[in-house]
């Protein structure tokens, strides 16, 4: 993830989301359809992503979806941006103070391919869904201090609220991580 410094490198999925948050938290307002104009490809698109904030190298927010909820992947992208700053659960929400130390990532999903068995993982390269009974975990991939399939699972699992041993239903997707 590029530093808070990096601004003129960000992508523009990037710049897309720190805009979001930035016209959120200073103005409590989202973004204009003519403020996105700008970001005419991601306008076009549709897909599933997710926003995550860093701070100091430390987690700071992460919001996401696995299919797409909105009417394009830049209206995703803003919403999940202001979701990873100010509705994480984990954590309050980003303060205004706070913006210019924000190292943000977005991570544009595939869609969810569902697999026979855990041998078509690997937690570097795919993202994992697991499901069962309605509930549903999901963890992106290369994720530091996940390095094995066993305990990826157990992450999304855990997640979910889904109890080891229940069986799941198993889904793996890539993502095009945007810093």
């Amino acid at each position: 993830m590029g530093g808070p410094g990096d601004r003129g490198h960000e992508s523009p999925e990037v710049e897309l989301a720190r805009s979001a948050i930035e016209a959120w938290i200073t103005e409590r307002r989202t973004l204009s359809r003519r403020e996105m104009e700008r970001e005419g490809e991601l306008l076009k698109q549709k897909a599933a992503a997710f926003v995550c904030l860093k701070k100091e190298g430390n987690l700071r927010g992460c919001i996401g979806t696995f299919k797409p909820t909105r009417e394009s992947l830049a209206d995703e992208i803003a919403n999940n941006a202001i979701s990873a700053a100010c509705r994480d659960p984990r954590f309050f929400p980003v303060s205004k103070d706070e913006l210019q130390d924000l190292e943000i990532s977005v991570d544009v999903l595939s869609d969810p391919e569902p697999i026979p068995d855990v041998s078509h993982l690997d937690p570097k390269t795919y993202g994992v869904i697991v499901e069962s009974g309605g509930k549903i975990g999901l963890l992106l991939p290369d994720i530091e201090g996940v390095d094995s399939v066993e305990y990826q699972l157990e992450v999304a699992r855990n997640k979910a609220g889904i109890r080891p041993g229940e069986p799941v239903k198993l889904y793996r997707f890539i993502v095009q991580r945007h810093e």
